[in-house]
């Protein structure tokens, strides 16, 4: 029985978001078009904001998830950022951007041609990943204007604890930019929509589903030297992690099983 309830409050949650996001690209592309670009890149992002928000309290409200976000609160209306996180699940950006109405994400190209997400990502400014120079431009030009930028990078989601190899990417457009890059920890017990998991398996219940601010590095002069630090941060950060549970070990190869039998 409980299994049975883990699969229905589950698929219910993804067909709820699935018809959240359907509904507010149709009303989006109906009202935004005709408004200046800046008006409607902030219409877009605040509206995105609130939808995920709304999705966020169906989480809990129906036992799902166990959300700890308040700490992102301290960086609404702060200086434009490069947000730096480690990236356990698919959920991730869209949890962080309930906590932000003003954060343009870098997203790879087959997201932006998502019948869900793409048209909506497009109105509210998201940068395309490749080709890299324009991703950089773009993602300069952001922080620039005032808006913080959300880039995982891990460049995909992670698959060994803490944290895969890095990409030079958020220190080369944090240099460009001259933008402090804000270190953003994230912690979950469950590998739910983590990196291979079948979109048809339900997880147990309820997901427990943290995060932090870490520190917030200055605009890096040198890139490998910006990284190194960057992942000395994680590792410090998130060596108790509850991911650890399930994530491979780095050094062994070794991947744990994808749940605990334990769990209550």
């Amino acid at each position: 029985m409980r299994r049975a309830r883990d699969y229905l409050i589950t698929y219910g949650l993804l067909g709820t978001l699935a018809v959240m996001m359907l509904a507010w690209t149709v009303l989006a592309l109906v009202v935004l078009p005709p408004l200046p670009v800046r008006w409607r890149r902030a219409g877009a992002r605040q509206s995105m904001t609130a939808g995920f928000r709304l999705f966020s309290r169906f989480l809990t409200l129906t036992g799902a998830y166990r959300l700890e976000l308040t700490a992102l609160d301290a960086l609404r209306g702060g200086p434009a950022l490069m947000l730096a996180p480690n990236h356990p699940s698919a959920f991730d950006a869209i949890l962080l951007l309930t906590r932000h109405p003003d954060l343009a994400c870098i997203l790879k190209p087959e997201l932006l041609g998502n019948v869900f997400l793409g048209a909506g990502a497009r109105l509210a400014g998201f940068i395309r990943s490749d080709p890299p120079r324009r991703m950089v431009k773009d993602a300069v030009a952001e922080l620039r204007r005032g808006s913080s930028v959300l880039l995982f990078p891990e460049g995909t989601r992670t698959r060994v604890s803490p944290v895969n190899p890095l990409t030079g990417a958020v220190a080369v457009i944090a240099r460009h930019a001259g933008a402090p890059i804000q270190v953003v920890l994230i912690e979950t017990d469950s590998p739910y929509l983590s990196k291979g998991w079948p979109l048809w398996k339900a997880p147990r219940l309820p997901i427990l589903y943290r995060v932090r601010l870490g520190r917030r590095l200055e605009p890096p002069g040198e890139v490998t030297e910006c990284i190194r630090s960057l992942e000395s941060e994680y590792r410090a950060q998130l060596a108790d992690a509850p991911q650890r549970a399930w994530l491979a070990d780095a050094s062994s190869g070794k991947i744990p099983p994808p749940e605990r039998k334990d769990r209550p």
